[in-house]
């Protein structure tokens, strides 16, 4: 969290209210929000127009365009956990955790980024880099094909909610869209990517494109720290049909929702719409050395 739809939404909300538009001056109120240093992303940004934005996955890019001719800069924006990026009038009151102010034109309006678990990143690079960074994520969620998304799945053995998740093998989706896509599909989230049929594996991608889609255009899911541009919430989170829905019955079969902790992360389902199939991913329990046998006796 933020996962896709919600970075979709904030690339949304800047086109339509930063694009253009020059960033005057940059204030860095901590730089632990920046990657690299914090004086030199100042420099590099400040004067620049924003021109074109551009996503993949959860990261976003902004690009800024150079001075004389000189090759453009890019904003990365990592939002991390709790990450904000809002843009609203310069003389607002400024709210807590809020990091860095980019004020816009004549400055009576400006971008502000907050961030009061501080996992989020801005960072300033060149075109080398972005790339550099994009190239590590696997195709971007909304963009992949059928053909892709199955040849990734063939071979992998651990658990499909895991696989999902994988940032390098498919970009954008968290913790909540990979749930609501499995209950879609009807798929257990222990099964391992191999051992699914074609069939269902189609019918995985189809509602990954469907719930991705659908939180889109519904400005993505809010529970406690994530807005939009404007500073509202999300809509999405009425339409959740099984994230942090546990013991409540599934819309589907009435069945309670259940959880289970996979990789260390939360996973709701419902065990009748998604049965556990024979072959599951192995699950890691604690350590079971001399030191951990001593200490449970």
């Amino acid at each position: 969290m933020p996962e896709l739809p919600e970075v979709e939404t904030l690339l949304r909300g800047l086109c339509a209210r930063a694009l253009g538009r020059r960033i005057a001056t940059v204030e860095v109120r901590h730089p632990g929000a920046i990657a690299g240093n914090a004086k030199d992303f100042a420099r590099h940004i400040a004067g620049r127009a924003i021109q074109s934005l551009e996503r993949k996955g959860k990261a976003l890019a902004v690009s800024l365009a150079g001075h004389d001719g000189a090759p453009p800069y890019y904003l990365l924006i990592r939002l991390g956990m709790t990450g904000q990026v809002t843009v609203g009038p310069a003389a607002a009151p400024l709210e807590t955790h809020t990091h860095v102010r980019l004020s816009l034109d004549e400055g009576r309006e400006e971008v502000r980024f907050r961030d009061p678990r501080r996992f989020g990143r801005l960072r300033c690079c060149t075109q080398a880099e972005l790339d550099a960074v994009f190239g590590k994520l696997g195709p971007d969620a909304q963009l992949i094909s059928e053909e892709q998304f199955y040849a990734a799945m063939r071979g992998r053995r651990g658990a499909i909610k895991s696989w999902l998740m994988n940032q390098q093998v498919l970009a954008g989706l968290g913790n909540i869209y990979a749930d609501e896509a499995l209950y879609m599909a009807r798929i257990h989230p222990l099964a391992q990517p191999a051992a699914v049929a074609k069939e269902r594996a189609c019918a995985l991608y189809r509602a990954v494109k469907r719930v991705l889609e659908r939180a889109v255009a519904l400005q993505g899911t809010s529970f406690s720290d994530y807005l939009d541009i404007e500073g509202q919430p999300g809509n999405y989170s009425p339409r959740l049909r099984v994230y942090q829905r546990t013991g409540e019955p599934c819309r589907r079969c009435k069945t309670k929702i259940r959880r289970l902790i996979i990789a260390g992360r939360s996973s709701h389902f419902c065990p009748r719409c998604q049965p556990r199939p024979r072959r599951v991913a192995a699950m890691r329990g604690p350590r079971k050395g001399p030191r951990a046998r001593k200490r449970a006796a």
